[in-house]
């Protein structure tokens, strides 16, 4: 029976790819993009000729009754822009349609941002709890998860709202943080430290950042 594929791909260094991976990619019938066009840089960059079919937040129910078509005759990949899919995208919602036509989901780990910030904090990271990306409504309430977390808490922000997040943090409390701005790229930063420290780091934002928050 034809398999799901579920293939992490780079954050930014396109050499972050597993050998695993790009055999995968090579060999399924279609990949499954979220942006066809920043996927083709990947397939481009290791000769991968297999076709490729948009799937995203925004895509009709029409969309994944295709797809799940596809999946009776073919096997098909799933990839995200950039790391893990079904972390923080719309993948969990098709991995739960092809599970529940009895198709077979089969994991292709890789790179994730979330993971890559956990090895270098420099904190036990044994036990986090991860709430990707900040509503842009209801913050308050978010940030009250935040604050009653015994354990180091990670999040996605944009480089738009990355100040103004913080602003907000540190109205409940100066926490500690860690943050990744642009991981694996050229301009990778990690900034340390306090938030208010942090702020005045950070004075031109831009990338995407991860975050570490912690007492």
């Amino acid at each position: 029976m034809p398999k799901l594929y579920i293939v992490a791909t780079p954050i930014g260094n396109l050499k972050d790819i597993t050998l695993r991976a790009i055999e995968t990619l090579k060999r399924v019938d279609f990949v499954l993009c979220e942006d066809t066009r920043r996927t083709k840089k990947i397939l481009n960059h290791y000769d991968i000729k297999t076709k490729t079919l948009s799937y995203h937040q925004h895509s009709k129910r029409e969309r994944v009754e295709q797809i799940l078509d596809l999946l009776k005759e073919n096997d098909l990949a799933l990839v995200t822009d950039a790391g893990t899919p079904g972390v923080s995208d719309p993948g969990n919602e098709l991995i739960e349609k092809v599970v529940e036509k009895g198709n077979e989901v089969i994991p292709i780990p890789g790179p994730s941002a979330v993971t890559a910030i956990a090895s270098v904090a420099g904190l036990p990271m044994d036990k986090f709890l991860f709430l990707g990306f900040i509503p842009l409504k209801k913050r308050k309430k978010f940030f009250e998860k935040i604050i009653n977390s015994e354990y180091p808490v990670i999040i996605y922000e944009s480089c738009h709202r990355i100040l103004k997040t913080l602003e907000q943090l540190k109205e409940f409390k100066n926490f500690n943080l860690v943050i990744g701005r642009e991981l694996t790229k050229k301009f990778e930063t990690v900034y340390r430290g306090r938030i208010d420290k942090v702020q005045k780091e950070i004075d031109n934002p831009r990338g995407e950042f991860v975050i570490i928050i912690y007492e």
